[in-house]
């Protein structure tokens, strides 16, 4: 009986493909385009007001040409930029006094919401005594203090200044103290247990938990010390050399030069965008790798 052998056909073995090799083209791919988004929307939120803006702006000009508006009932935006850069060596000086005025005001209410907050926070009889005094402070408008600040005090750079400095001390008090009692508990027992000095548990724990609401304090601070200062400069009615933005303002109004105080306005205006600007980029610097509210998210 004759023998049948059979063949069986070759088999060809692809090499194993692993998991990582398919992903990697798509996570590369999926980087990329989390990349573009991220450029095409930082992009958007400066074109988009830089284009609102420059529309609203040559809607005003347009307005006042066609219209034949007077320059001391309405400037044109063309006539205040150049009132701003005619009276530019006046103008910068304020700006330069108001500046310095905003930010020791600033310094001063971080220096002292601070050291009191962590007060508040590790000695509750300080919090009881002094924390409605901080409150009656807030509550009342600083426009009705201004005189009697300016009536006690002699120099009246340091009246601005302690008037300045009130209205910026309560945010950064109030959103610190916030921030060391919003520690978790079972993180709190845990410093405990391990028998953590008071100063670790400060340092790893309550700083760490305090910090958003602080930078968050810190943004609200920025702005109100510039409004405090120039509320309280237009309390106090100065003039002179020594004197900030909100005197070119008063000056400029007693002598209806209305384009002068649309050029100081705008100095305040950027001013004020400018600080906040600052502080907003500092609090994605600092929080923007380990906190929620300023991490990047997926959308």
């Amino acid at each position: 009986m004759a023998s049948t052998s059979i063949t069986e056909p070759a088999v060809t073995v692809a090499p194993a493909v692993h998991d990582d090799d398919l992903a990697t083209p798509s996570a590369d791919a999926q980087r990329a385009h989390e990349d573009r988004q991220r450029r095409r929307e930082s992009l958007l939120r400066i074109v988009v007001p830089a284009v609102v803006v420059g529309a609203l702006l040559l809607l005003w000009e347009w307005t006042v040409r066609a219209n034949n508006i007077p320059h001391y009932i309405l400037p044109a935006p063309s006539l205040i930029l150049k009132t701003l850069f005619d009276n530019w060596d006046t103008l910068s000086s304020a700006l330069w006094f108001t500046v310095r005025l905003t930010l020791l005001a600033l310094a001063a209410a971080i220096v002292g919401g601070v050291l009191l907050a962590i007060a508040f926070a590790l000695f509750k009889w300080v919090e009881i005594g002094l924390f409605p005094i901080a409150v009656i402070l807030q509550v009342t408008p600083i426009i009705a203090i201004a005189p009697l600040i300016l009536i006690y005090v002699s120099s009246t750079t340091a009246a601005l200044l302690l008037c300045a400095w009130i209205v910026a001390f309560f945010p950064i008090l109030s959103n610190t103290v916030v921030g060391l009692k919003s520690a978790d508990s079972n993180l709190r027992d845990l410093f405990q247990l391990y028998k953590a000095s008071p100063w670790q548990t400060f340092r790893y724990l309550l700083a760490p938990s305090a910090l958003p609401y602080f930078m968050a304090g810190l943004k609200i601070a920025g702005g109100l010390s510039l409004i405090g200062a120039v509320v309280a400069e237009f309390t106090a009615g100065t003039a002179g050399k020594e004197t900030g933005l909100a005197s070119r303002i008063l000056e400029s109004s007693f002598r209806t030069e209305i384009p002068m105080m649309f050029a100081a306005l705008l100095l305040v205006s950027l001013l004020g965008i400018v600080i906040f600007i600052v502080f907003a980029a500092l609090s994605r610097l600092v929080l923007g790798h380990w906190h929620e509210s300023e991490m990047r998210r997926e959308r």
